[in-house]
């Protein structure tokens, strides 16, 4: 059950690394909705066992611990404004 929570996490991991910088950091600032659609979504996909459901709350807190630490790191978009992190990104 943890490793298929945390399969589920990286495919989330890499779809948001493989996004172009600008979308990237617009996706960031709707973390908390990004947390709420994958829990929700793979909860959906993985009810009905005990470890379907520990594996669904463990890919809802790791992508929530990523989406909060690389908006943190990175910042965010927010209409024409970068709210730079940590580390800034060149999106120009």
């Amino acid at each position: 059950m943890l490793t298929t929570g945390f399969i589920v996490f990286l495919g989330v991991a890499l779809i948001m690394v493989k996004l172009p910088r600008r979308l990237m950091l617009r996706a960031l600032k709707h973390d908390l909705l990004i947390d709420v659609l994958v829990s929700v979504a793979v909860l959906l996909i993985h009810f009905g066992t005990f470890s379907g459901v520990m594996a669904a709350t463990v890919a809802g807190l790791l992508t929530s611990l990523f989406t909060s630490g690389m908006k943190k790191l990175f910042g965010y978009i927010e209409g024409n404004n970068y709210y730079i992190g940590r580390i800034h990104l060149n999106v120009e």
